[in-house]
This record gives C-alpha cells, structure tokens and sequence, in this order.
C-alpha cells in the first residue's frame, strides 16, 4: 500500500482498498515515533461500541508505541452523553486490559468531571452559524483532556448527521464535552437540518463551531483517523497528523467509501439495525442515513427487535416524542427550555416536515419502529409500530418498492440527482 503526504497529515490507503493488520499497526508505530512524545503525558481520545472500529487493534499499535516512552498514558472513552460502559465492556472493547495505562468513561453526568476552557461569545456564535443562531456558549471540557501535554484522537470517519462529516474534533466536542456545547451544535445542527449537512464535506458550520471550542484546548491536538469498511474490522485508511489535518484527510476517503447513490427514490426502506445501537437514540441512524433517497410520503421501518427502549440516557424523548424542526421553531416558547440536543435527536428521526398552528404537523416520511419497545410507548412518541415477531424480511425483500439494508446506520443513501430534479 502507498503513503502519501497531504498537508500536515500523512494517509495509509484510501478507497478501494483494504489494509492489513501489519500495515496499519506498522504505520501507527512510525507515525508516533515521529511525533515527539517522548517524555510527555498523553490522553488517548476512543469511541464508545456504537462505531465500527478496530479498536483493539488501533489502541494496540498505540500502546506499543508509546508504552515507557511518555510520562503518562490514558484513555478516555468518547461517551458524549450515551451510556456508560462497565469494567468487562470496557475489556472488551479495548481489546484486554492494560496494567500501564489508566481507562476513563467520559462521566458527563458528574460536575467535576469538567473544567471550563472559557467562552465562545454570541456574536462569533453568530458569524460561525450565519446568524441561525445568537448566543454565547460557555465551553467545558473533561478536565483528563487538558491535564494532560497531548490529546491523541483515535477513532472513524463516517458521513454524521449534525456536523457533515464526523471525527477528528468532534472527539472532544461533543465526544468529552459539556452539555452547552453539546445542545448548541447540535441545535445548530438540526435547524441547517440532517438531509441537509450530513455528508457534507468541508467545514460545515458545525464544524466550525466545534474547531473553535477546540481551539481553547490548551493540549497538543493529534489525531488517528480512520476509515472502517463498515461492519468489520477492516479499515480503508488511516490519516495521521493534527486533528483538523487528518479528519480532513480521512473525510475525503470516507465521502468515497460511505456514501452510496441511488438513480431514483424509493418508496419504503427496511433499516435492518445491528446490536451495536442499543437504543433509538442511537439506531435513529438507520433513518438519517437513508432520509435522502425516500420519496415523498414514503416509510422508513427500523427494523431492531433487540432495542427495549428510546433513550437509555434521555427518558424525555418519551413525553417530547418526535417531531419536525418547523413544530419546533413555530412553538419555541414552549421548547427553549428543553435540553436543545433532545430536540434536535427528535427531528434528526422526524426528518422533514412542516407544522402551523391551524393544519399541525406534516413530515415526508411515515417512520415506523419494529422493535422490542411497547406499542404505547412507541406511538405515544408519535411514530408508527410494527409487532418484530410478525415481521416477514422475506415479504419485504420481494417487494420491488423496498429497499432492505442490512448493517444499516453507518452507510449515507443519496440520490445521484437533487431530489428537486425529480
């Protein structure tokens, strides 16, 4: 496989192709023998289980590394605000234990977990979102992040419904932040709307905003960015350098690998979602995914019968429900008080639609929940059931009309055309 140089960063592979073991722990070794960290202490930032990753061997090749060569080593897991992850979780996957490095859960439910970095003032928060919205955000971070000399990013690149693209930065915010930068871009997010930044490359406003948080942190920023061949534990490429350089980097193989492009929309898609989402806070990513190549009142069934629950961590997407951005801009008096991330996961599963106050509430696309989670809970969340045990794959995969997905919530639909054009 080739390396070759882009600006601050260095990239192993690239579309198309698929790299081995050796190569990718061989490349991780050279690049971080090359980075100075001899002697200086270095957090390690990793995702949670809900990505496809070759964690294990990643943080391997990390280990070898720099084991005995810096002063300090440690991982913190990238929880955001999912759920925590136990002792024999953890175990697992990292991939075994490690008596010289010391593990973190991102503990965002917990005060001290914090220190703040300072404040990204309104009207910068204004220019960087071309006035959607004007606010000040204070900026806090998980206090492990910045007591240590170097904060090494190690994790994928997928297509990611709030800010274009994720990785990189995203790692820190929302990844180890606190909730103000959490619900502010991610609001921000939802009010550009899902179908219309995610896969978007380049720096996105959201993006924007997350680099400025990052820009007050006072570690040494890198990043191993890698992009899976989803569902394995295969990677395409890796991108070493600064965080900014190597999401880049690793955002451009991924726009190659992760999208795929339909000629025509489809009226019904089955989402068939694997055990990584445990809940719909997490598994709404098989509809985000595919959102862009329904037609017009079409449905989107997410199909996961292992799912018992809407939000592990946020039981008030069960009274809130789901809805359109617009029910929630044309009400705001009744909204703005709410955790802004919570709405924002709602209309993420919503997806387009408009409300006015005679006429109510009318989105695109039917969604339809085949899961363990009860018929009440599911429709008084203002989404449609379907009971899993009666559920027939076979009917569905006949159906010329449906589009099934397997493994679905890491691979972005398109249509090849704007769906304007059609």
């Amino acid at each position: 496989m080739g390396v070759m140089e882009v600006p601050r960063a260095t990239v192993l592979g690239g579309a198309g192709q698929v790299l081995s073991g050796g190569e990718v722990s061989d490349f991780i070794r050279d690049q971080l023998a090359g980075a100075g960290l001899d002697g200086r202490s270095v957090c390690v930032i990793v995702p949670d289980a809900t990505r496809s990753c070759p964690l294990p061997l990643l943080l391997g090749a990390v280990h070898s590394a720099l084991a005995g060569k810096v002063s300090r080593l440690t991982v913190l897991v990238a929880l955001g605000t999912h759920a925590e992850m136990s002792p024999a979780e953890l175990t697992a996957h990292l991939g075994g234990r490690y008596d010289d490095l010391t593990v973190l859960n991102h503990e965002w439910w917990k005060e001290e977990t914090f220190v703040d970095l300072g404040t990204i003032s309104a009207s910068r928060v204004a220019e960087i979102s071309g006035g959607l919205l004007h606010e000040a955000v204070p900026v806090r971070l998980n206090r492990a992040v910045v007591e240590h000399d170097v904060a090494l990013v190690v994790g994928p690149v997928f297509p990611h419904e709030v800010v274009g693209f994720s990785g990189g930065n995203k790692y820190f915010f929302p990844g180890v932040a606190g909730q103000e930068v959490i619900d502010l871009s991610h609001w921000l997010g939802a009010l550009i709307t899902s179908a219309g930044i995610i896969g978007t490359p380049g720096i996105t406003p959201v993006r924007a905003l997350i680099d400025e948080a990052a820009a007050l942190i006072p570690a040494e920023k890198l990043a191993l960015s890698v992009v899976a061949q989803s569902g394995t534990d295969a990677l395409h490429a890796v991108a070493f350098g600064d965080t900014a350089s190597s999401w880049q980097a690793a955002a451009a193989v991924s726009a190659q690998t992760h999208v795929r492009y339909l000629d025509k929309p489809v009226r019904r898609v089955v989402s068939l979602m694997p055990a990584r989402y445990q809940d719909i806070w997490t598994a709404a990513k098989g509809f985000y995914k595919v959102e862009p190549i329904v037609a017009d009142g079409g449905e989107v069934i997410l199909y996961a019968p292992h799912i018992t629950q809407l939000a592990a961590m946020h039981p008030e997407i069960e009274q809130l429900g789901y809805h359109c951005r617009d029910y929630f801009l044309g009400q705001w008096d009744r909204f703005r008080s709410m955790h802004w991330g919570v709405l924002a996961h709602s209309t993420h599963l919503r997806g387009a639609g408009t409300w006015g106050p005679v006429e109510g509430e009318r989105c695109r696309v039917d969604v339809t929940l085949a899961t363990g989670i009860p018929e009440d809970v599911v429709r008084g969340a203002h989404l449609g059931y379907l009971d899993p045990a009666g559920f027939d794959l076979a009917q569905y995969e006949k159906d010329p009309d449906t589009l099934v997905i397997p493994n679905a919530g890491e691979i972005l639909h398109r249509l090849k055309l704007d769906p304007e054009e059609h």
